[in-house]
Parts: structure tokens; C-alpha cells; sequence
């Protein structure tokens, strides 16, 4: 179970540098005002989602490969379901981030730079509230 547990920390972190990278690349995509510099700004992008995918897959999988060891404890757990709802809000804010690439790529219903710093920030918020929930497990 411990190689299960390393496995599933080691994929999340995995995601997670992704999905902290890859709007800041939005950032500069909106910034940038040389058609060259946008196209391979959308090149990095569809390649960072690409890559880092897999990892919020292998993260959900081995998430919950560890919950079905002790499935009573963590059905009557409240932090369980909490974490649980904010893995579903990340998976969310991931999905948009695919959206976002394909709407950097075809110059459709850009938004602005300011608008994806604030959007970057959502990620470390889950992250924190996450950790705290199954360390401290305060419900």
C-alpha cells in the first residue's frame, strides 16, 4: 500500500507542476504581440496538456486504488468527500484549460493576460486546501 501511496503523491505532483505551469503560459500568450511568439506559445501549451494528462489520470486511478483499502473509513469520512470535491474542481479547471488552448490557437474569445493570473492562482488554492484535509483531517 505505501508504493501505492508514493505513486499516487509522486503522479499528483506530477500534474500539479503542469497544471501551475500551463496558464502562466497563457499569461504570456495573451502578452505576446508577434504572431510567431503566440505560435509557439501554442505549440509548449498543447504539448504541456499533452504531457501532463496522464498524470491527473494516474493520480484519480491510484487515488482511489488506496480509498478501496479501507472504502468503509473513507465513506463516513467529511474530509474525504471535500478532497473528493475538489479533485472534481481540478479536474474541471483542467478540462478549461484545454478549452483555453484551443482558443489561444485560433485567436477566438481571448482573454486577458490579468484575466489568467487570477485564473493561475485557483490550482495552489485546491492544492493547500487539499493537503490540509488529509493531513489534518479537520472535519
Amino acid at each position: 500500500m505505501l508504493w501505492l501511496k508514493a505513486l499516487h503523491i509522486i503522479f499528483m505532483v506530477c500534474w500539479f507542476a503542469g497544471i501551475f505551469y500551463l496558464p502562466r503560459l497563457f499569461v504570456y500568450h495573451a502578452m505576446a504581440q508577434d504572431p510567431a511568439t503566440r505560435e509557439q506559445l501554442a505549440i509548449m501549451e498543447r504539448k504541456l496538456y499533452r504531457f501532463v494528462s496522464p498524470f491527473a489520470v494516474l493520480t484519480i486511478g491510484f487515488g482511489l486504488w488506496l480509498a478501496s483499502y479501507n472504502i468503509d473509513y473513507y465513506l463516513q469520512a467529511k474530509w474525504f468527500y471535500a478532497k473528493l470535491a475538489l479533485v472534481l474542481l481540478l479536474v474541471g479547471y483542467h478540462l478549461q484549460c484545454g478549452r483555453y488552448i484551443k482558443q489561444l490557437a485560433q485567436h477566438s474569445g481571448q482573454r486577458s493576460h490579468v484575466f489568467y493570473r487570477w485564473f493561475n492562482e485557483l490550482p495552489v488554492l485546491v492544492l493547500f486546501s487539499v493537503i490540509i484535509l488529509v493531513v489534518v483531517k479537520p472535519f
